[in-house]
């Protein structure tokens, strides 16, 4: 009988080694899932539109906007919460009015407030001199300085480096492919059109015998070729500057689109302009009023100027 009670124990205890060596072995394999850190955001290295390097160590959480079309640009991405500071003249969307006003790159910015606000990433435009680049950069902060997109696919490259910048990817990829459609279905309708009006488009006419216009290489003269129609402003040799009436006669536009509309321009006023009665767009009823801002500023709401004077210029074609 002792022995059996001894083999009983040993049995018992060697249940006990085995089934804690169980547990043990359970633990060390379920511990690495409760122990491992969450894995790290992910460092962001590009290079900018004046060559520089540009690094964060994560997406950018509180960010500066030095221009109208970047901050459409992060607001379009889903980057408006992250938007802490924006300049003076951002008027859209309608939230980016809650922003602060840092000032803006012609009057000045407003550096105090600018480094007040503990930007991680302050998003430079074209329009950002090289110097106020560098003295933000003298301030300890990293800036990203944004070429304009001179073609459709620079829009979509941009878009692409805000959303990759404020961790936003995802958003930006759906944005572009909408905005691709779009402007693709734009050149579907126009795709069958033979004649391309010739067009003048007006900055600003406050001095109607040398209005300012857009010439080549410009958003706008982009614009319009891509809505079917020429851009007379090419004749200038420089992207903005000044056609002289009797020019603007010589090239006769067939349509003329107002983008000082907003300043009051109508077309009854420029029907009451020295000479411009002559021309055979004011004589047809082709001067319209429009917003320059979906021309002028290199955002998403390109594709909609785009799809606007597309139909101005070949009605027909969206019927």
């Amino acid at each position: 009988m002792h022995n059996k009670q001894r083999w009983t124990h040993l049995i018992l205890l060697l249940a006990l080694v085995l089934g804690a060596c169980a547990t043990a072995a359970v633990a060390t394999e379920v511990a690495p899932a409760t122990d491992t850190p969450a894995d790290p955001a992910p460092t962001i290295d590009l290079v900018d539109g004046l060559g520089r390097d540009v690094h964060l160590d994560a997406p950018a959480q509180r960010v500066i906007s030095l221009a109208p079309s970047n901050t459409e640009l992060l607001f379009a991405v889903g980057a408006g919460e992250q938007t802490v500071g924006r300049d003076a003249f951002s008027d859209y969307p309608a939230e980016a009015a809650a922003v602060t006003d840092i000032g803006d790159t012609y009057s000045g910015l407003n550096t105090e407030v600018i480094v007040g606000l503990e930007p991680d990433l302050v998003l430079a435009a074209e329009i950002t001199p090289t110097e106020q680049v560098q003295e933000l950069e003298d301030l300890g902060l990293t800036v990203y300085w944004l070429a304009n997109p001179t073609t459709l696919d620079g829009l979509y490259e941009n878009i692409a480096i805000v959303g990759q910048l404020t961790g936003h990817e995802e958003t930006a990829g759906a944005l572009i492919a909408e905005l691709r459609g779009r402007a693709d279905a734009v050149a579907a309708a126009l795709a069958g059109i033979e004649e391309s009006p010739t067009v003048f488009y007006e900055l600003d006419g406050f001095d109607p015998a040398n209005p300012w216009t857009a010439g080549e290489g410009t958003f706008i003269d982009l614009l319009i070729e891509l809505a079917g129609g020429v851009n007379i402003g090419q004749v200038m040799d420089v992207q903005y500057g000044q056609l002289s009436v009797e020019e603007l006669l010589l090239q006769d536009p067939d349509v003329i689109i107002l983008g000082d509309a907003a300043f009051g321009v109508t077309p009854e006023l420029v029907a009451e302009r020295a000479a411009w009665g002559e021309l055979s767009a004011v004589q047809n009823g082709q001067v319209h009023p429009f917003d320059d801002n979906l021309a002028s500023r290199p955002g998403p709401r390109l594709i909609m100027g785009l799809e606007i004077l597309a139909r101005l210029l070949h009605p027909a074609a969206f019927e």
